[in-house]
């Protein structure tokens, strides 16, 4: 066979060579160290927990040594398109603080645009560059077109199953398609018969015309190593989260450039990672069952194999069954971005979240560094778990109360301003007085044991909402120790005797006074210790007040609150209740 021949015979029209490519994307300028590092999202409009874990990976690792850290478009699959993906990507993205370097980005009016210089960043538009790489595996006897149908395919299917066999195109299922000459290709081409480009894979069994036959282990100058077990070649490659890994060689002749001339995932993703001069590559495990095809790729191409980060899945504990599980897209919500977005939580704190279940040492570090900015820790792969990442929503609203102490009110009060606006807009007229804001939710966060009430927005709000008299409702009953006669009784002691002015001191004698003349304990103990004596304490009497201005029997300080809401809708609030 004349490979040459057969290359133009394939590629007519492609006239640069992969020499071409490399000279167009050189080496980075970088230094030796530096981390090149890339996502690549497909455009399908949904972008989940997955993508900001891995994001957030890819982030640290490129910025912690100086590198670059950019967005690549893998849309070759037109029929999962979604108009506004892109979009979606980058947004999300940015609001959880997950910025790009270059890649397809966006300008300052939202437009798809285009920063870097090794480009084109959508893989859609790189259709001659990946043919200019295939077209040489063709020349170089590496790769050849295959001819069969659907229909031939799925009867091989069956007979591989049939005799138990490892379903696919390699070794005798291949030869029809091998084995063709230059004219039976022409004419098949001639007639119009479809086809698609295969590599010929050298396959994973030891035979004579194989390096291994002595049965030694051999390094490949490209970052992995062969060994022969038994007669099968496994590859050795490592992953910088779990070590080395061993599996056998590839033996499929995989696609490589579909009928319509788009390359597969396996192809794109080693030309582009090679000439965009990629380091790291940080994938999901699903990933692992392909590290084969891709080391073999890679050497066929006769590049260096960038070193892979193989992350664990997201797992979960679930509510019905009490097992772990994957999170699901049908299941839980909270696989979607959107979901955090739409509930409000604060990026930094989804971040730092991310980070005690990435690094296994984080919680010391922050223990040891509570006030640190989060990008003072040193992120490592060796750290991370090669097993299941499980995910706990109620420890991401722990740690959310944790960071949001630390961000000062009047930021909160613009993050919750910018949440209402977008997923809340009834309630923008209302947040929008920041002073007003700022001043609720700063209340009690500056006392010896600050209170830890807040968690995300959607949160926030029902929890601050009694300070809106658009939104205050009694919300529960009063004590059962006070009757509604007392309550009353109370009711009306207190506005009479009320002072916007007292101190918290005069302002709480009063109420202890209330107490001791309706028969109430004025300490809690001593209702504990003779509750036959008294009809309640003046923890029941502060409640009754409690519940008439902020329709809880749970909240923050009551003095404090009058102080915010003022006199005049203090007073209103309790004079809607006195009957």
């Amino acid at each position: 066979m004349d490979y040459n021949k057969l290359a133009e015979l394939l590629f007519p029209e492609i006239d640069k060579t992969p020499a071409d490519y490399e000279a167009l994307y050189p080496a980075r300028d970088k230094a030796d160290d530096a981390i090149i590092t890339r996502l690549g999202p497909s455009p399908t409009g949904f972008i989940h927990l997955g993508n900001l874990y891995g994001a957030f990976v890819d982030e640290r690792l490129a910025h912690q040594s100086g590198g670059t850290f950019y967005l690549r478009i893998e849309d070759t699959d037109d029929k999962r398109y979604v108009e506004g993906a892109v979009e979606t990507i980058i947004n999300s993205l940015k609001f959880f603080d997950i910025n790009f370097d270059e890649g397809a980005l966006l300008d300052a009016d939202g437009n798809q645009t285009e920063v870097g210089s090794y480009g084109p960043y959508f893989q859609s538009n790189r259709g001659p560059v990946y043919q200019a790489f295939v077209k040489d595996l063709v020349k170089q006897g590496k790769a050849y077109p295959c001819f069969l149908t659907e229909e031939e395919i799925a009867a091989i299917r069956e007979q591989q199953e049939a005799n138990k066999e490892t379903t696919g195109i390699y070794g005798k299922y291949a030869e029809k398609s091998r084995n063709l000459t230059f004219e039976e290709i022409e004419a098949n081409i001639a007639a119009g018969k479809p086809y698609v480009v295969r590599i010929k894979s050298k396959g994973n069994k030891v035979d004579p015309a194989h390096c291994l036959e002595c049965g030694k282990s051999c390094e490949s100058k490209y970052g992995y190593s062969f060994e022969n077990r038994d007669g099968v070649i496994y590859i050795k490659v490592n992953d910088a989260i779990r070590g080395e890994l061993a599996m056998p060689a590839n033996e499929q002749d995989v696609i490589i450039l579909k009928a319509n001339g788009i390359p597969t995932y396996h192809f794109a993703h080693a030309v582009d990672d090679h000439l965009m001069r990629t380091t790291h590559v940080v994938r999901g495990e699903e990933w692992l069952m392909s590290l084969p095809i891709h080391v073999e790729l890679f050497s066929f191409l006769g590049f260096d194999l960038p070193t892979y980060c193989h992350t664990a899945v997201l797992m979960k504990v679930d509510d019905e069954t009490g097992n772990k599980r994957k999170l699901s897209k049908r299941k839980d919500p909270e696989l979607s971005l959107d979901y955090y977005r739409n509930e409000g939580y604060h990026p930094q704190a989804v971040k730092e979240y991310l980070l005690t279940i990435l690094n296994s040492n984080f919680e010391e570090w922050r223990a040891e560094n509570p006030d640190a900015d989060i990008d003072e820790f040193k992120f490592t792969t060796d750290k991370m778990s090669s097993g299941g990442a499980l995910f706990d929503l109620n420890k991401l609203n722990d740690v959310s109360k944790d960071v949001l102490l630390k961000i000062p009110a009047n930021e909160l009060a613009d993050f919750m301003i910018g949440w209402a606006r977008e997923f809340k807009p009834e309630v923008l007229s209302l947040l929008e007085d920041k002073e007003y804001l700022t001043k609720i939710l700063d209340l009690g966060r500056n006392d010896n044991k600050p209170r830890k009430d807040l968690i995300y927005a959607k949160q926030i709000f029902e929890f601050i909402k009694y300070f809106y008299a658009e939104h205050f409702t009694i919300e529960e009953p009063y004590p059962e120790q006070v009757s509604e006669e007392d309550a009353n009784e109370i009711l009306k002691r207190y506005l009479a005797t009320y002072d916007h002015s007292d101190d918290q001191s005069q302002w709480f004698e009063k109420i202890r006074e209330i107490t001791a003349d309706l028969g109430y304990a004025v300490k809690p103990k001593d209702y504990k210790k003779h509750p036959e004596d008294y009809k309640g304490s003046v923890a029941h009497v502060s409640t009754a007040i409690r519940i008439a201005i902020v329709g809880r029997s749970q909240s923050p300080d009551v003095w404090e609150i009058q102080q915010i809401l003022g006199e005049e809708e203090t007073k209103r609030r309790i004079n809607a209740l006195i009957k």
